[in-house]
């Protein structure tokens, strides 16, 4: 397992290393690696390392953490609700969260008070709280199937209201960017945030992760080891709620991420959650930051949605999960 592990980590850290190169030199102005390296280390007010400095390594950083994010969001929700399809999108969060950007861009005095960064995180921890209430049959029971389809039933009515309220206010084509995803307004002030509401939130989850563990070998096994496995899925689903909430204040609602991310892990690495947290949010970085690459490139000098690239892999990925369930 210890040289599996390793393995993994160098390919992730070299496809890691190597997209950040990529995303950083290449766009629509090619950047030399050395003006670079010197934009890093020793800056000037030049135009070229202004770009890299304020644009294009704050957006590297934040597909990196963003992607780390939600791999290890999918990689908890499968662990505790102990279904292969289980991710972020499924549970409304992220729906929650950009309905509720949609309402704020519209009302100019709550875009005023809040922003989109404080309204996504408002909007994520209502739709988590409303999944919660829903998915309990009481105050301390959490019906697993409630759960699921409490979030699926949530995250169709979420987007259809924020497309409701694109409509009518003549906001679709700004709806379109917090569908498909898209890092242009990426800025230092993201990264901050990321690093500080997903960074602690990424240290807990490791932290939950021989629980997960235990809860992951089915309901019976957790209680007789001595776990209690609602309270397991309750602390999960409270770290996901502001995973979810800074992941599309930032970058809007990428799915798909945290479902293929587990899958891969779990087939190189095994069922060891304290692996497979860690290594699912290397994994998810690495998806993300070739995902947003793809995004800028393929179409120059216009920017295709990342979520198209990462919904192209996870489609057909979704299928195959469920035609394999069935067979």
């Amino acid at each position: 397992m210890f040289k599996k592990a390793t393995a993994t980590a160098i390919l992730c850290c070299l496809l890691g290393g190597i997209g950040l190169i990529i995303a950083i030199s290449f766009g629509a102005k090619l950047i030399p690696l050395k003006t670079v390296w010197d934009s890093i280390f020793h800056y000037e007010e030049v135009l070229e390392m202004q770009l890299v400095r304020d644009g294009r390594l704050p957006r590297a950083l934040c597909t990196a953490l963003i992607g780390g994010f939600l791999g290890i969001s999918g990689a908890m929700m499968q662990g505790v609700t102990r279904n292969p399809v289980a991710e972020p999108s499924m549970m409304g969060i992220t729906q929650g969260a950009t309905l509720a950007v949609a309402i704020t861009s519209v009302t100019p005095g709550l875009y005023g008070l809040f922003g989109n960064t404080f309204a996504a995180l408002i909007g994520a921890t209502v739709s988590g709280v409303l999944v919660l209430i829903f998915s309990m049959q009481n105050a301390r029971n959490m019906n697993l199937s409630r759960l699921l389809l409490a979030g699926t039933a949530l995250s169709t009515f979420f987007l259809s209201m924020a497309s409701i309220v694109a409509l009518l206010f003549n906001k679709a084509q700004e709806l379109a960017f917090w569908v498909g995803g898209g890092f242009r307004t990426a800025s230092w002030q993201s990264v901050w945030l990321l690093l500080g509401v997903g960074g602690i939130c990424t240290l807990m989850a490791l932290c939950l992760s021989q629980r997960i563990n235990i809860v992951s070998l089915g309901e019976d096994v957790a209680v007789g080891l001595g776990e209690n496995p609602h309270k397991v899925r309750f602390y999960a689903l409270l770290l996901l709620i502001p995973l979810c909430g800074v992941s599309v204040a930032v970058a809007g609602n990428i799915a798909f991420v945290g479902l293929i991310v587990p899958h891969i892990i779990r087939r190189l690495l095994g069922y060891d959650y304290r692996y497979i947290l860690p290594f699912s949010f290397a994994a998810g970085s690495v998806l993300l930051i070739w995902a947003d690459v793809a995004a800028r490139l393929v179409s120059q000098p216009y920017e295709t949605p990342v979520g198209l690239f990462t919904s192209l892999i996870g489609v057909p990925f979704f299928l195959w999960l469920v035609r394999r369930g069935n067979s």
